[in-house]
């Protein structure tokens, strides 16, 4: 190790005694894919060095291979194996399991990066991302609602209020006016003191996002001047801004942190001004009860007018950051809730809490918001791909609308659930005294909403069991290619079976889109029926007591059926959060998750999981660049599923000097089978198209049985030239000379133990032509960083 710090302290080889390498060395950067690796299995050695990086993310070499360029004789055979380990930067520490939290966060910003591949249409595409911000801001204020609707309208206005409840729970004595008459037991100050539960939240999502901020964000991409040769114009994934979002996020950051800290000043608010506004109420706290509502306006005013400012620059590298904005708008946002805890805090004699809390319509009003978005971003997202239909794309086009709804209905499961086991914990269904439930419960529109889930997962149970019994009888239908592929081995049922099952289940990756768009679907219908239910004012078995029996009974059986099983996802999903937080091998599980779902940037919510892609792909750039300028070698960079995803937006982000010098060897990738579907205007067939003509050379692997990876399908014939023929696997069908035991079905790991991987590697390194290697201390005509500030082991 510290040879290694040594050679990163002096610049790698450009330190004094050191021979300059020559232009014949070659290199492979190893990129590893989902649910990480370490070093020593990448690099297949025990013994491995650290060459630069830091506990997060490193490039790492085997200890015989640290000085590999400057002692050229002791070289084995092929390229010096490099590997670039990121995996810490999605399951790091125990802190990743509260990003369960942000699970609908992250999704909704998935949606943002999924719109169509379009001709032109700059206000179209503008509107689109408009739509998709405007969706996540109402996530925020459906969150901290829920977080309001628990602490506020649950314990201290239900539940503080009645002498039923606080005398179950005794804890809550201090605030009810039936059991102690003290100075906390009026309305408004039990309100003002619940209000620091959602306050506090709002806070905790504001300190994540600028702690990642910090971190990923800030990291600075290689500034370059574009050759005169570069076009930036094909892929957005090509300009220098693109990974550089750090002015967007702590805008939208400013903007969320005030909507919550509104949210929560009009839960409080709302019900102290109600009040007020009686016959017979002080006329000054009327009249400030009108100006705090009139202020809660402008601020919402505010926070949707820097929502609906233009969202990225990605032409350049956007170094500005508005700190008056940042600053002041949750301020002015937390002044207000000041403001608004003392006013609701103000005596006022005679006043006692009854029922729900007012403002029950603001969920309401959340989910009928959602709908509408949903529904204009969904006919937006049409017009833009009728401008270059691509029916390789995921439903049409819709594939960014039907993801919005699936974080729409992942936020109202989350609020819901939380709300109806609070409510059931509180346990309100006595009747004091004969005049009336003592415990109104959660808003009868979660209980719609509840009940509506048994409907959808009826619809998702027949779905699947349709895709199953595809995936049966195109099994049955693989048998003979299978026997085909293997002509000269003896025939095993039982192999021959397996080998096929497993073609079978890897095709079922592509009917994914089906199944988000029934989903999606029944979703925004069901919710649209929940929210005409929740009209009457009544739950599903209330409204339909005068109805024939079975429908009755069917309505009851939904609504407990329901709140069981959204209690239910809300014990597993804290239960999975609590076993992340102490289990790696779980954390490493949700890192998975966080893998895919975080590579693009935080362009829509910015309190979602930070994205990783920010600081792995300028490192990778980087890497490459200094490698290449320093010794004028050969670089071929070989990522593995996620990590040829890495690979392709490095590349994309080197000057074409440079990648006339580098090639890609891409295996289990998911470039065109997933991201080329989901994401057509970054990773369509016009931009992997140009990845293929930017780089010098590229090769794909890919297995039938790789549920992942695929081919990468360009047209003409620019496919082979990309697509190696699928890999056999396994290996060998029965017992060999070279396999006396019987080889496994690999799907989507061991590439690299196919000859064929070497093979092509081989074929690369072949193709490419070493360059000259830069003078020692001097910058490159490029715009590209000297090799000392690059930090070469070459």
């Amino acid at each position: 190790m510290e040879r290694a710090q040594e050679r990163a302290s002096t610049g790698g080889t450009d330190r004094p005694g050191t021979d300059r390498p020559g232009t014949g060395a070659a290199l492979e950067l190893l990129v590893h894919g989902v649910g990480g690796t370490t070093p020593q299995e990448m690099l297949n050695d025990p013994r491995t060095e650290r060459i630069t990086g830091d506990d997060i993310a490193a490039v790492f070499r085997r200890a015989d291979d640290v000085d590999a360029e400057s002692r050229p004789e002791r070289r084995r055979d092929g390229p010096v194996p490099e590997a670039y380990v990121w995996c810490n930067l999605t399951s790091g520490n125990g802190t990743r399991a509260l990003w369960l939290l942000l699970l609908p966060f992250m999704v909704v910003n998935l949606a943002h990066w999924m719109r169509p591949a379009s001709g032109g249409r700059r206000r179209t595409i503008r509107l689109y991302g408009l739509l998709v911000r405007l969706t996540a801001l109402t996530l925020t204020v459906l969150l901290v609602a829920a977080a309001c609707e628990v602490a506020l309208d649950l314990v201290a206005w239900q539940c503080a209020g009645t002498r039923a409840c606080a005398d179950r729970h005794s804890w809550l004595g201090f605030l009810s006016p039936t059991v102690s008459d003290g100075w906390w037991s009026h309305p408004g100050r039990r309100l003002a003191l619940a209000a620091l539960v959602p306050a506090a939240l709002t806070g905790l999502l504001w300190y994540l996002s600028l702690r990642t901020w910090s971190a990923y964000e800030s990291q600075q991409p290689m500034a370059r001047v574009p050759e005169p040769d570069e076009d930036t114009g094909r892929t957005a994934l090509s300009r220098p801004g693109f990974w550089y979002g750090r002015r967007l996020v702590a805008r939208l950051r400013a903007a969320h942190t005030a909507a919550g800290l509104l949210t929560v000043a009009a839960a409080v608010g709302t019900a102290a001004a109600r009040h007020d506004q009686e016959p017979g109420g002080p006329v000054v706290l009327e009249i400030l009860g009108l100006l705090l509502e009139t202020a809660l306006v402008a601020g919402a005013l505010a926070v949707v007018w820097v929502v609906c400012r233009r969202g990225r620059t990605e032409n350049r590298l956007d170094r500005e950051l508005d700190k008056h904005l940042v600053r002041l708008l949750p301020l002015a946002a937390l002044a207000l809730l000041a403001l608004t805890l003392v006013y609701a805090g103000w005596d006022r004699p005679g006043w006692e809490s009854s029922g729900r809390l007012p403002g029950d319509a603001a969920f309401g009003g959340i989910a009928l918001a959602q709908g509408l978005l949903v529904v204009v971003l969904a006919v937006v997202a049409h017009l833009l791909y009728r401008t270059r239909p691509d029916p390789r794309a995921v439903l049409r086009g819709l594939g960014g609308p039907a993801v919005a709804m699936l974080a729409c209905a992942l936020g109202g499961v989350m609020s819901g659930g939380v709300a109806q086991r609070v409510s059931d914990w509180l346990d309100g269904t006595g009747l004091p005294d004969g005049t009336g439930p003592a415990f109104a419960g959660p808003p009868v529109l979660l209980t719609w909403q509840a009940s509506v889930i048994p409907l959808l997962l009826l619809v998702l149970l027949v779905l699947c069991g349709r895709l199953v019994r595809r995936a049966w009888r195109l099994a049955r239908a693989e048998r003979a290619a299978v026997e085909r592929d293997y002509p000269d081995e003896a025939g095993d049922p039982g192999r021959t079976r397996r080998i096929a099952s497993a073609r079978a289940m890897a095709t079922l990756t592509d009917r994914t889109p089906l199944l988000v768009g029934v989903t999606s679907a029944a979703t925004l219908l069901l919710g649209a029926a929940a929210l005409l239910g929740a009209l009457t004012d009544k739950t599903p078995g209330q409204a339909t007591e005068h109805a024939p029996a079975l429908v009755h009974g069917a309505a009851e059986t939904a609504e407990a059926l329901g709140s069981w099983l959204i209690g239910l996802g809300f014990l597993l999903f804290v239960t999975w959060g609590r076993r992340a937080y102490k289990d790696a091998s779980a954390r490493r599980t949700i890192g998975i998750l966080w893998d895919v779902g975080t590579f693009w940037p935080r362009a829509a919510h910015p309190f979602a999981p930070p994205c990783y892609a920010e600081r792995a792909v300028p490192d990778l750039t980087w890497r490459v660049a200094t490698w290449t300028r320093v010794t004028g070698g050969r670089l071929v960079i070989s990522g593995h599923s996620q990590g040829s995803v890495l690979a392709a937006a490095a590349a994309w982000q080197l000057t074409p000097s440079t990648r006339r010098r580098v090639a890609l060897l891409t295996y289990g990738s998911p470039l065109e089978r997933l991201y080329g579907r989901w994401f057509p205007a970054h990773f369509g067939p016009a931009a992997l198209a140009s990845l293929h003509q930017d780089v010098d050379c590229w090769r794909n692997l890919y297995r039938l049985t790789d549920p992942i990876g695929g081919p990468v399908r360009l047209s003409g014939g620019c496919g082979p030239e990309v697509d190696h023929a699928p890999l056999k696997d396994p290996l060998a069908y029965g017992r060999t000379e070279l396999h006396p035991l019987p080889s496994p079905i690999l799907g989507h790991s061991g590439y690299q133990a196919d000859p064929a991987f070497a093979e092509e590697r081989r074929r690369l390194l072949a193709r490419l032509r070493p360059g000259v290697p830069a003078p020692r201390h001097t910058g490159s005509g490029d715009g590209e960083p000297q090799g000392s500030s690059g930090r070469s082991s070459a």
